[in-house]
């Protein structure tokens, strides 16, 4: 059925060439997805990212079309509106990166080699924190439901980055195809799903809780599984419906209540494709499937050549090396030798010695850009959960409460004041993260070495043990756990990350590894 378009709107200028005009296409698609006032009818196989002669000075143009069409009413919010949304953070019309496109066009490839051979395959595609992964993911399931929803003599640019597949013969490989996308955190599957329900093709019951997969009635083709790190593996589950469900669903699958069967398997077992999309650093809880699973995911996935790498760095400014850096400064392995204070040219990484000081800057930052939020580790019990008018934070006479909405907290009123959990943060981007080590974390002067304290760690999921499995957790395996969840709060923001530690020893030791704020 053809759509109707009301309006057209024809820009001019003679000094524009293909390139840019390409260029600027690829632009206003995005900002139109993430402003959400219109539906984006075009395709997302023609967004490109390609550099061109002179394009910094084309691009200052684009800024004036922007505006000039927001005066038309064509747009309903401000450039730095739209660009701190998750409508525009987690569009499916976001520009690939190299990285990113090579990915995706391996994906492709590999995939629909095994749906022509009619054989099962799994992808794995692994990236640090920032390299884009859920944004891979998004974008991969609008290209395959375009893909699929293609005509036969549609005409396709030859200069779109996958025109390829929209040729005779891909079509016919997805026809009914049931693609699904596994997200296993609450608050950023809300968050795609908003996205879904504004982009034409996709809709939020493709988004789902691996219980949802496991209890589907009709297998599906091809599983999308962001975030796969976060997968549970059997124990004890945040409610008593979900302990029976897990039973449930793992008896209705393998004929028995096998115990040692995880999310992962129901993935497996619930698809003839899968593309898991991980970062096994990323492991945040005792329930999570255990690393041994995803090094062994990754290796069968590097042995079928169905494994991509993302390496380029797309959230942090500082680039690559700030991430290597913070896994550096949390490597549990790793006494008094680090390397000196890293200084990342455009990147604003400072420790602060007030916790109050470093909320002050937060505060300006936040009214200068938007989106910056002070985060912490779980290292202070949640009292406001039941009476909102206690503190739960308390440092140095400074009172703070934690996120009073576990659901899309980065863009809720209130988030500004309050301080981030790794359960409202994690898949999500800031423009400056200001992040309390709390005294879950310590230093020893004697043995040179990180060491936790488990009385000031108060996630209760986050360190009982698994009677289930006969799992007991020691101190080393929750400090496994406490590092990987500073490491992924210690790399939200984009153009910069603040530090405040509690622990006064530990403080001293960083001191060394990240300037301090003056």
């Amino acid at each position: 059925m053809a759509t109707e378009i009301p309006n057209v709107i024809v820009g001019v200028d003679a000094t524009f060439n293909k390139s840019v005009c390409l260029d600027l296409e690829s632009y206003l698609i995005r900002m139109l997805a993430g402003d959400g006032f219109y539906r984006v009818l075009n395709r997302n196989d023609g967004i490109t990212e390609a550099d061109y002669y002179d394009r910094g000075r084309y691009r200052e143009t684009f800024r004036e079309v922007f505006d000039e069409l927001r005066r038309d009413g064509v747009f309903t919010r401000s450039i730095p509106e739209i660009e701190n949304s998750d409508l525009f953070k987690l569009s499916p019309f976001k520009a690939l990166s190299q990285d990113q496109a090579v990915a995706v066009d391996g994906i492709l490839e590999g995939l629909f080699q095994d749906l022509e051979a009619g054989t099962d395959s799994t992808i794995v595609v692994q990236g640090d924190p920032g390299t884009g992964k859920t944004v891979v993911a998004i974008y991969l399931l609008k290209l395959l439901v375009d893909i699929a929803a293609s005509t036969p003599g549609e005409h396709v640019d030859s200069d779109s980055l996958f025109s390829e597949f929209f040729v005779p013969g891909y079509r016919e490989l997805l026809t009914d195809i049931r693609i699904g996308l596994v997200v296993p955190q609450q608050s950023l599957r809300e968050s795609i799903k908003k996205v879904f329900r504004k982009t034409p093709g996709l809709r939020p019951e493709m988004v789902m809780t691996a219980f949802e997969v496991g209890f589907a009635e009709e297998d599906f083709d091809l599983l999308i599984v962001d975030e796969s790190h976060r997968l549970n593996q059997r124990a004890n589950q945040p409610s008593g419906v979900q302990n029976k469900n897990f039973s449930v669903i793992t008896q209705k699958l393998f004929g028995s209540d096998d115990k040692t069967k995880t999310q992962l398997d129901w993935i497996t077992a619930k698809s003839k494709h899968q593309i898991f999309l991980l970062d096994a650093a990323q492991s945040v809880r005792p329930a999570d499937v255990p690393p041994e699973l995803l090094t062994g995911l990754v290796r069968q996935a590097k042995l079928s050549r169905r494994h991509h790498p993302l390496m380029s760095q797309m959230r942090v400014q500082a680039g690559s090396d700030y991430v290597a850096c913070v896994r550096r400064i949390l490597d549990t392995t790793t006494t008094s030798t680090l390397p000196p204070a890293e200084l990342f040219e455009g990147y604003d990484f400072r420790m602060f010695d007030s916790v109050s000081e470093m909320r002050a800057e937060i505060r300006r930052k936040d009214a200068a850009v938007g989106l910056s939020r002070l985060l912490a580790g779980y290292a202070w019990a949640w009292k406001t959960k039941t009476d909102k008018t206690l503190y739960d934070i308390e440092i140095d006479g400074c009172q703070l409460r934690w996120n009073s909405t576990q659901t899309d907290w980065i863009a809720s009123p209130k988030s500004v004041d309050e301080v981030g959990s790794i359960h409202t943060v994690q898949g999500y981007d800031l423009n400056y993260a200001g992040v309390i080590i709390g005294p879950d974390l310590r230093f020893d002067p004697v043995a040179g070495k990180l060491v936790i304290d488990r009385g000031s760690y108060f996630d209760k999921k986050g360190k009982e043990n698994n009677p289930v499995l006969g799992k007991t957790y020691t101190d080393d395996d929750l400090l496994r756990f406490i590092t990987n969840i500073y490491a992924v709060l210690l790399t939200r923001g984009i153009r910069g990350t603040y530090v405040f530690v509690c622990d006064p020893a530990l403080r001293a030791y960083l001191r060394g590894f990240i300037p301090i704020a003056v």
